[in-house]
């Protein structure tokens, strides 16, 4: 009974203005709205026009400009002849009329015609753009997406001037009224790929959307895995890569963040710095954050596995220290690096939540005095705080932000396996992650492409960044229309 109750009150909120249009319906759909107006507008032939606008949507400083100037020179003109210089629409019924209002028009309403017009005066709020901080590179382009949509599709359309870009629009959310633009270069992209993005888009059923991760969540294939099938980033020239390859992009309303898609779990590890630099020197680095990963999440359950059960496997040099350090420990290595660990989360967390001058103090002070104060009280050997310590700036080195910070709950499982089965246990683990791995798909393609399944050119931009001259071809995972990067075969 409670569920058919919430279900009413929902289909209400979406079914709400579909009554006739009339300046009564609008004041009761209105109504409790301190920043709705009503106003009343003479013309020249002393005809009475009614603007109704809310006042936080719209550009107040242009009403005067745009609208009520021209009305008061009006003759006998229509209104759309008098506001020529403006976007004038007509407006058919009470829903529509809504709709505008909510999106930043002023409603005008023509008593003697009896016709409703909608000037589009929507208040251009938003921040300048600026660099990006989540995707810092020292070459390339500066420019990073903002909140307004309008200014995303413009960054894109800079880098890719043609007119095979095109943009289709959804909207999502029946109260956050969220907008949608996905993106797709004509004649290049697969269109399985496009028909897969329309399909999700369309089947997405719930109340708002405040972030295009959220959007990510009801669009991913495998939303309770660890690893994200999305690739989120804020950068422009990123995006028109992505489009240029034969990939397609998803832009959100009030979102500073794109989605891109198909991704796959390798390209996650690459930084739009990577085409800017000398391949060896890009490769070498793209290389460096593979490993990296690699150490961040078995370095500590290695630490535990050889120190619980393959101690013999230690250089006896090393075996001396770590019995020096250890021989006052209370915990048993497993525990002892499970609470440095969850310190350490702690830690970091922590100073991300913090203001940004305070975070900063906080992570740089907080590691080095409990760092030193647990190795003082004897909780923690100092080789497990260096290697804590290199595991954690280890996690940093990959561009995507959501995938460091799976890298801890993969750590821990891997020290769990570690603590049970040792050596082994880290194996079985890794082998369980890379089988995880190969049945994931984003837009229903093979995630672990193009090892799994395996294309043998995409090897040229996978674990090594080559010259542009030595890619010739666009992906073949991607399966593109249009093979050939040339504008013509050579």
């Amino acid at each position: 009974m409670f569920w058919k109750m919430d279900n009413q009150k929902n289909t209400d909120i979406q079914s709400e203005g579909h009554t006739a249009l009339t300046v009564e319906a609008l004041r009761h759909v209105l109504a409790n709205m301190e920043d709705a107006e009503f106003m009343e507008c003479e013309t020249n032939h002393d005809q009475t026009i009614t603007l109704i606008y809310i006042r936080t949507l719209i550009d107040s400083e242009r009403l005067n400009e745009s609208i009520i100037g021209p009305l008061n020179r009006c003759t006998d003109k229509t209104i759309p002849d008098c506001l020529e210089t403006s976007r004038v629409s007509e407006i058919a019924g009470m829903s529509e009329g809504v709709k505008h209002l909510i999106e930043g028009s002023v409603l005008l309403c023509d008593t003697l015609q009896n016709k409703w017009w909608a000037v589009h005066l929507e208040n251009p709020l938003g921040r300048a753009i600026e660099p990006s901080e989540t995707e810092t590179v020292i070459y390339g382009a500066k420019d990073s997406f903002t909140e307004q949509l309008e200014d995303n599709i413009a960054l894109i359309r800079r880098r890719l001037p043609t007119t095979a870009l095109k943009t289709e629009k959804f909207t999502v959310g029946y109260l956050s009224k969220t907008p949608v633009v996905l993106m797709y270069m004509e004649g290049l992209t697969n269109p399985e790929f496009i028909s897969i993005a329309k399909e999700k888009i369309t089947s997405i059923d719930f109340d708002q959307f405040l972030d295009s991760s959220q959007i990510a969540v009801f669009m991913e294939d495998h939303p309770h895995t660890v690893f994200p099938q999305f690739l989120q980033t804020d950068r422009p020239d990123a995006c028109a890569y992505s489009l240029g390859i034969g990939k397609v992009v998803l832009l959100v309303g009030n979102s500073p963040f794109a989605l891109v898609a198909p991704s796959t779990f390798f390209h996650l590890f690459h930084s739009p710095e990577d085409y800017f630099l000398r391949w060896v020197t890009a490769s070498f680095f793209r290389c460096i954050r593979f490993f990296s990963y690699f150490l961040s999440v078995s370095l500590i359950p290695l630490y535990v596995a050889l120190t619980t059960f393959h101690y013999q496997m230690i250089p006896l040099q090393i075996l001396f220290v770590l019995t020096e350090s250890r021989s006052k420990l209370p915990f048993t290595p497993f525990w002892e690096a499970l609470l440095t660990l969850i310190t350490l989360e702690i830690i970091k967390e922590a100073s991300l939540r913090m203001p940004t001058k305070t975070g900063q103090t906080l992570g740089v002070i907080g590691g080095i005095v409990i760092g030193e104060a647990t190795v003082a009280a004897g909780f923690a050997s100092k080789v497990l705080i260096v290697l804590v310590g290199i595991s954690a700036i280890a996690s940093f080195l990959v561009p995507t932000y959501q995938m460091t910070k799976s890298t801890s709950i993969i750590q821990f499982g891997l020290l769990v396996l570690s603590s049970f089965l040792g050596v082994l246990g880290i194996v079985l683990g890794m082998i369980g992650m890379l089988a995880h791995l190969n049945g994931l798909t984003s837009l229903r393609q093979p995630y672990f492409a193009p090892v799994a399944p395996f294309y043998g050119k995409d090897w040229n931009d996978l674990f090594i960044s080559s010259p542009l001259t030595w890619m010739k071809t666009r992906p073949g995972y991607l399966r593109p229309l249009q093979k050939w990067r040339y504008s013509r075969r050579r």
